[in-house]
């Protein structure tokens, strides 16, 4: 059956502005928009210059298969495309792939690439490249699967130049999103220093704890795209360095947490939007005292979200429930954000149940970085000190963060926000089922395994959403973290810079943003 991507509509995914008052910023006298508004689209692009944006995390891996860090994924996204691309609306258009096609039992998708791609080295895309980087993400040759959305993936195959069919090892009719996948040359090696991809800025230089820098791709297939000549990623250390920066106007925008939004002058326009992930806190089932799902309950109804929403926050975050982002319309249960409401009471009763009637002491690691983080700690402390539980916190780094508690899972719990590489729900659930190695909580459950398969190869698309509302009901009851709420996502923007545009997902656009005057 024939399908033209760019009319394709993952209607679920229209992830809904988060609108700030002008009186939220008021006192720094900054202005407040809510992302690409008709004005903006009215004014003239301004070719040319060089636009720079602060970035609190250092990069880790440039290899977009490799690449387990969301805001390096800020930066990738403007380097690498896929068969398709995501837009702003939660539609899934052309890229490297201009159609496809779907066998009618969702086994297999033969893609017809766009005539004129080519590479950031002038090299024009083939179907080779496409075999290539699939089965390489997929793991086909060497066993080792680099991206887990893949592992569906049983051969790739080249019908011509042009053409290439992708068989299924079982039936998916959900798979495409996750085909936004980077395709890189075929057998170049050092994409983890020199990243190539199709996208319209191309890799400069980089220089580690202070800057990364894109230039303009002169081969990019859509025309007129990008604007600016170099972006160049500044590094900040912290939300302290990065608001000196923009402040000393070093730095052309950045995406910042509320408390610096309001200390930005009338020189800036502040852009609000969701930030497409879910802050939580999360708790390693399988260290004590978080291996007894009656703690990780009692822990639930300790930690108050809508205090830290206030608090934090200014108001501006979405409450959740679930791991799955309230953007997800479609397919989130927007019910479960109130399963456990603030109740100490409750949580005392629990507490006692798991033979802790006087509570225990924990540690909470945050990656010191992130302001929103380490804050949200601190409210949570005093929250948990309500029902005898005494919580410390442990401030590392983000590579230290990334290494240990992510990779390792050597922490007992820890507050971040997890977000989705892909326009799916799989992307937030799958990192719950039990050998999924993205599963950093440690959650362990063979129903919820089984439940997770049955979604997944489930062909009628209102059993499938249903299936996956049981999966997050699941992780609720089982109270598998603390899920608080989908930040609001701030992005700050010298005046005279124009074109933002705000994602359902963690990602940022540069080669959408031009300069007016």
């Amino acid at each position: 059956m024939k399908k033209n991507i760019a009319l394709r509509m993952i209607s679920s995914l229209l992830a809904a502005a988060v609108l700030l008052s002008p009186a939220a910023c008021s006192s720094g006298g900054s202005a407040v928009s809510s992302g690409s508004s008709s004005a903006q689209e009215e004014k003239t692009p301004q070719d040319g210059g060089n636009f720079v944006y602060g970035l609190q995390t250092q990069p880790r891996h440039l290899n977009p298969y490799l690449n387990t860090s969301a805001d390096t994924r800020v930066i990738l996204f403007n380097i690498f495309e896929g068969l398709v691309k995501p837009d702003k609306d939660g539609n899934l258009n052309p890229a490297v792939a201009e159609s496809y096609t779907t066998s009618d039992d969702a086994a297999s998708y033969t893609f017809k690439l766009r005539p004129g791609v080519k590479f950031q080295t002038g090299k024009a895309v083939t179907a080779d490249d496409v075999v290539y980087s699939l089965s390489t993400a997929a793991g086909l040759k060497t066993g080792k699967l680099l991206v887990a959305g893949l592992k569906n993936i049983k051969s790739v195959e080249a019908k011509d130049a042009s053409t290439v069919t992708i068989h299924l090892k079982e039936a998916d009719y959900d798979f495409l999103p996750e085909l936004t996948v980077a395709i890189l040359p075929k057998g170049y090696t050092e994409q983890d220093t020199h990243p190539i991809g199709t996208g319209p800025y191309m890799f400069e230089s980089y220089s580690p704890q202070q800057k990364l820098v894109l230039k303009k791709n002169p081969y990019y297939w859509q025309k007129g795209l990008p604007h600016f000549d170099k972006v160049t990623f500044k590094l900040e250390s912290d939300s302290n360095a990065l608001l000196t920066d923009l402040q000393g106007g070093s730095v052309d925008g950045a995406s910042i947490a509320n408390n610096v939004a309001s200390q930005l002058g009338s020189e800036f326009q502040v852009i609000a939007s969701n930030s497409n992930s879910v802050q939580l806190l999360a708790l390693n089932n399988k260290t004590e005292p978080f291996n007894n799902a009656d703690v990780r309950r009692a822990v639930c109804y300790a930690v108050n979200p809508d205090e830290i929403i206030q608090t934090v926050d200014f108001g501006k975050g979405v409450r959740c429930g679930s791991p799955v982002i309230p953007g997800l319309k479609k397919y989130c249960d927007t019910s479960l954000a109130k399963a456990y409401n603030h109740n100490t009471a409750k949580a005392k009763q629990l507490l006692a149940k798991a033979g802790y009637p006087n509570g225990f002491s924990m540690s909470i690691t945050v990656p010191s970085n992130y302001t929103v983080h380490v804050e949200t700690a601190q409210v949570i402390v005093n929250e948990l000190k309500e029902v005898g539980i005494k919580a410390t916190i442990h401030q590392v780094d983000f590579a230290t963060w990334l290494s240990k508690a992510y990779h390792n899972r050597e922490y007992q719990s820890t507050i971040v926000s997890v977000d989705g590489a892909t326009l799916s729900p799989r992307s937030y659930l799958s990192r719950y089922v039990s050998d999924s190695d993205k599963n950093f909580t440690n959650y362990s459950s063979a129903a919820y395994d089984a439940l997770y398969r049955k979604a997944e190869t489930e062909k009628d698309e209102t059993k499938r959403i249903a299936l996956y509302k049981q999966a997050q009901k699941m992780l609720s009851d089982d109270a598998a973290s603390v899920y608080i709420q989908d930040i609001s996502n701030l992005n700050a923007l010298k005046n005279g810079i124009s074109g933002f545009t705000a994602y359902p997902l963690y990602v940022f656009d540069a080669a959408s943003l031009y300069r007016t005057k």
